[in-house]
C-alpha cells in the first residue's frame, strides 16, 4: 500500500516521509518540484501541484492514503482523483484556526476550512489534524535575535501552546499506520502555554545571551509586519494575538502524551535543537 505525502519539502512531510520509509512502508513524495525534493534512498518522488489537475492521476496510482497539506486551489479536482484512484484514506494537516469564530472569513481559516469541508463532503475516510501554533513559528525571530537586536512585539504576553513539528509528524504516522485516530477531528498542542515574552527567555538559554523585548503599538506592528504579508492576515494575526494576551494561558489539547502514551517535545527542546539558527544573521 502506497501512501503519498504532499508538502514533501516541509519539515512535517520530511519527518513524516522518514518515519514510513523506516517502517518499510512505500511512500511517494510529492511537490510542485519533484527536482528540489531530498529523499531517503529509495522513495519515489511524484510532481503533484494543486492547482495543476493534470498532475494528479501520476501521483495518485497506486496510492491507497494521502497525507496532505491544505491547498484550496484545486482541492474538488484532487478529491476527484483520489477517489478515482482509489484512495482510502487521506490525513489533512489542517489547523486550530478552523475552530475560531467566522472562521469562514477569516484569512488564517479559510484556507484550511476549505479543504477540510471538500473532504468531509467526498466519500474518503478523513482525519483531520489541527496543530496550534507551530514551536518553528519563533523562526521568524531568527534575524533581530541574530543581529544582536531586540524582538519587537505588540503583545508579548499572549499565551499560546506551541507543538514541536516532529510530534505533529509522529502523530500524522500513527494516524496513516494505526487505526485508534482513524476519521477523527484532532487539535493538537504542545504540552505548555508559553507566552511571547516566556519563549524569548527559554531561547535566550538556548543561544547563551540575553534577548532584549520590546513592547510596540499594534499600528507599529501592523506596519513592520505588512512589509512581508497581506493586510488581512497582519490583521488576523494581530487579533489572534491580542486574544490570547487577554485570555491567559492556553488551553492544552491533545499531544503525544494523550494520543500516543509519550511525552510531548517542550519548547526548550525545540530551541535546543535550533539555537544556531539564532546565531546565523
Amino acid at each position: 500500500m502506497t501512501t503519498l505525502v504532499t508538502g514533501a519539502r516541509g519539515k512535517v512531510g520530511q519527518a513524516l516521509i522518514t518515519r514510513l520509509h523506516s517502517a518499510g512502508l512505500t511512500v511517494r513524495a510529492a511537490s510542485a518540484r519533484p527536482a528540489e525534493l531530498t529523499v531517503p534512498d529509495g522513495v519515489e518522488t511524484a510532481e503533484l501541484a494543486l492547482d495543476r489537475p493534470e498532475t494528479f492521476a501520476s501521483a495518485l496510482r497506486g496510492v491507497r492514503q494521502v497525507f496532505l497539506y491544505p491547498q484550496p486551489a484545486g482541492i474538488h479536482d484532487l478529491v476527484e482523483a483520489a477517489e478515482a484512484a482509489g484512495v482510502e484514506h487521506v490525513v489533512l494537516l489542517s489547523s486550530s484556526s478552523v475552530l475560531g469564530p467566522d472562521a469562514e472569513n477569516d484569512p488564517l481559516a479559510s484556507h484550511s476550512l476549505k479543504v477540510e469541508r471538500a473532504l468531509a463532503a467526498s466519500d474518503l475516510t478523513c482525519t483531520f489534524l489541527r496543530p496550534d501554533a507551530f514551536a518553528s513559528n519563533s523562526l521568524g525571530w531568527a534575524r533581530p535575535i541574530g543581529r544582536s537586536m531586540p524582538v519587537q512585539l505588540a503583545y508579548p504576553d499572549a499565551h499560546i501552546a506551541p507543538i514541536h513539528p516532529e510530534d505533529i509528524a509522529d502523530i500524522a504516522f500513527e494516524a496513516l499506520t494505526g487505526t485508534a485516530l482513524t476519521g477523527r477531528s484532532l487539535t493538537l498542542t504542545g504540552a505548555e502555554s508559553l507566552t511571547f515574552r516566556e519563549q524569548l527567555a527559554v531561547l535566550s538559554d538556548a543561544v547563551g545571551r540575553e534577548i532584549p523585548v520590546e513592547h510596540i503599538s499594534r499600528a507599529e506592528a501592523e506596519q513592520q509586519m505588512s512589509g512581508h504579508m497581506p493586510a488581512p492576515m497582519v490583521t488576523s494575526l494581530l487579533d489572534l494575538w491580542e486574544a490570547a494576551d487577554a485570555h491567559g494561558p492556553a488551553t492544552v489539547a491533545d499531544t503525544t502524551e494523550t494520543l500516543l502514551g509519550r511525552p510531548a517535545r517542550s519548547f526548550r527542546q525545540w530551541a535546543d535543537e535550533n539555537a544556531a539558527a539564532f546565531t546565523r544573521h
